[in-house]
């Protein structure tokens, strides 16, 4: 039961809609049936609405989750292995067939809000209705009023494939009385709009939460709100907003936080990895305002988390001589663009001295972007980043756990030891 919701924090970095029940077949209407004609006035409000809807679909990362690689948007196809099955994600365009063309607006608002299909059966907290339950009824109108504005795509895609028990409803019941309560979003009286707004974000639309807390032997969120957790199946570790010797930004300055989340990139941090897929495929595409918003609560997260950066090895002379042997492998392939004293180059290589991201508890998304590279998402106002190549054909193991250990305890930078076994482990996809 350990993995029982392995693909719930996956979803953190993936649009709505994953898993909504697939559409039924109903009989086509008749012309009879058929509602009359509408009005230039009733087209104006439905594209108002629809073009919000498209914004708040953007930012809610649909096409991300419901888009095979190579596929035609929304038309579902998107694989996700994780330790209980292969999930497939469902075609959402507006195709009778083989997509959501019979769905009305109350489908769509049961899905998000209750995490019900269609016909009224639970969905598998795979689908973070958790976080959706937070958001409004208008939103979801209009959500709903964009994916009927779709082109239709008949594509039928594969059932999903979940491995015996997992597969057996019956269990989403009581996973659902122990760890789900339906419930919109209510603003805070005491705080101002901009933060109302961002946390609404941050709590419903976005699913920051999905990826970014860890969870129990049943799948369910625990160590508190954006507490940082690994994203099971993915093998990248989700770092707590909450901490500030992880990925808090309490410290930095609103343009910052507003930067990094609109460009993933700015001179204090750089995203890499699902993070960068969340920010190219949909934060960048936030207003000025929702950017500041969600920059103004993100900021104001309470400082709750005490996660440490791992055991920092005493500086023995075996150690020295570890870090030595490091030193030469980040002189000949690092220095040219991580500087001498790791300090990087703004706007193209981030800097390596006091760097959290290197000296989290897990080094595993270090090992990650040092194995296949580390690359900035492309975004309208960065359109070519630098990025980092792939070293994982280039170095050894024990060559690759030599460099990280040097970088994570020098320039001020103190972590633990990295050992060959966890780049092995990173290299076989192990968790």
């Amino acid at each position: 039961m350990k993995h029982i919701a392995i693909a719930a924090a996956l979803a953190g970095l993936l649009g709505i809609g994953l898993f909504l029940a697939s559409a039924e077949t109903r009989p086509r209407i008749e012309e009879s049936e058929k509602p009359p004609t509408a009005t230039a006035d009733d087209m104006a409000v439905r594209q108002t609405l629809q073009a919000r809807g498209a914004y708040l679909s953007r930012i809610g990362n649909c096409m991300g989750c419901h888009t095979a690689q190579g596929g035609r948007p929304y038309a579902g196809g998107h694989r996700l292995d994780t330790s209980i099955g292969t999930f497939v994600t469902p075609n959402i365009t507006p195709d009778s067939e083989t997509g959501i063309g019979h769905w009305n607006e109350d489908d769509l608002w049961r899905a998000l809000h209750e995490g019900k299909g269609r016909q009224g059966a639970p969905l598998y907290p795979a689908f973070p209705y958790t976080e959706y339950t937070k958001v409004t009824r208008e939103d979801s109108d209009a959500i709903f009023a964009y994916l009927q504005s779709l082109p239709p795509v008949e594509q039928k895609n594969p059932p999903s494939e979940i491995r015996f028990p997992f597969n057996l409803r019956p269990l989403i019941y009581i996973w659902r009385a122990l760890y789900f309560e339906p419930g919109v979003y209510r603003p805070d009286a005491g705080k101002k709009d901009p933060w109302n707004r961002g946390a609404y974000l941050v709590q419903g639309l976005g699913h920051c939460n999905a990826c970014h807390t860890s969870r129990n032997p049943l799948g369910a969120s625990q160590g508190g709100l954006l507490g940082g957790g690994q994203i099971m199946g993915s093998n990248w570790y989700a770092p707590s907003l909450t901490s500030l010797q992880e990925a808090s930004t309490a410290d930095w300055p609103l343009h910052d936080i507003i930067q990094l989340l609109k460009t993933g990139l700015s001179s204090r941090a750089a995203t890499a990895g699902p993070m960068a897929d969340v920010v190219s495929q949909s934060l960048q595409h936030l207003d000025e305002q929702d950017a500041h918003a969600m920059a103004t609560y993100l900021k104001s997260l309470p400082q709750s988390d005490p996660r440490s950066r791992g055991v920092a090895p005493p500086l023995t002379e075996e150690v020295d001589k570890l870090l030595a042997r490091g030193g030469d492998i980040y002189k000949t392939l690092c220095e040219d663009c991580h500087g001498n004293l790791g300090q990087g180059r703004p706007n193209a290589y981030p800097a390596l001295a006091d760097n959290r991201g290197v000296t989290l508890a897990s080094p595993v998304n270090a090992i990650r972007s040092i194995l296949y590279g580390g690359y900035a998402p492309v975004t309208i106002n960065n359109p070519r980043p630098y990025g980092m190549p792939p070293f994982a054909q280039i170095l050894r193991d024990e060559e690759i756990a030599l460099v990280l250990s040097y970088i994570r305890n020098s320039w001020g930078n103190r972590g633990s030891l990295v050992t060959a076994i966890e780049v092995d482990r990173s290299r076989k996809g192990a968790q």
